[in-house]
């Protein structure tokens, strides 16, 4: 069996590939994100979890490195993680009673194949009307801090989503059944 690479350090894209029994190890990608304005967010997520699994493939070839880069897109306004909680803040203002997309690009390299594979997913989280107050309580939680869109939807943040429709799994951070279809063309096995 070839050494698995998850090419992130979120807690949450680790969860996911646990509980699904994949045996993988941890590296951090060092590449810098940046969101282009000039790209459409799904080729633009597409684009920046290619270059995170390229980044670490440059130490680990004969692996398969996955990666991934999940933001929000609310009224044609990518968001990404918030700098800071006035940020937060301001994101989940925007999103309070509306509707918005999760969007996941992701990538595989297989270095013994020589073979890459990026797709992306995308889910559509409802918010409900979020009151000041409420934001204000939930920024103080700390938890919007590092979640795309200043929110986690597998949180506290759940308390304000109205519906999903789509992948869960996505808006968390990976979407696994695509994932995991895209293991099996590589000959990965996760079951």
């Amino acid at each position: 069996m070839k050494t698995i690479i998850l090419a992130s350090t979120s807690p949450r894209r680790k969860e996911l590939l646990e509980k699904i029994g994949l045996k993988f190890k941890v590296v951090e990608s060092k590449h810098k994100e940046y969101l282009d304005p000039k790209l459409e967010p799904h080729e633009l997520s597409k684009k920046i979890s290619f270059e995170k699994a390229k980044a670490v493939f440059k130490k680990y070839k004969n692996c398969i490195i996955i990666s991934a880069d999940t933001f929000v897109v609310c009224s044609g306004i990518i968001l990404g993680k918030p700098k800071d909680e006035k940020d937060a803040k301001r994101m989940l203002s925007l999103l309070s009673d509306k509707t918005h997309l999760v969007i996941t690009g992701f990538t595989i390299i297989d270095g013994s194949l020589d073979k890459a594979i990026t797709e992306c997913s995308e889910t559509k989280v409802y918010v409900r009307k979020i009151s000041p107050s409420e934001i204000d309580s939930y920024v103080k939680t700390k938890e919007p801090l590092g979640k795309a869109g200043g929110y986690a939807i597998q949180g506290i943040g759940s308390i304000f989503i109205q519906k999903v429709e789509g992948n869960y799994s996505n808006a968390v951070g990976l979407p696994i059944y695509a994932l995991a279809r895209m293991l099996k063309k590589l000959g990965v096995e996760v079951l």
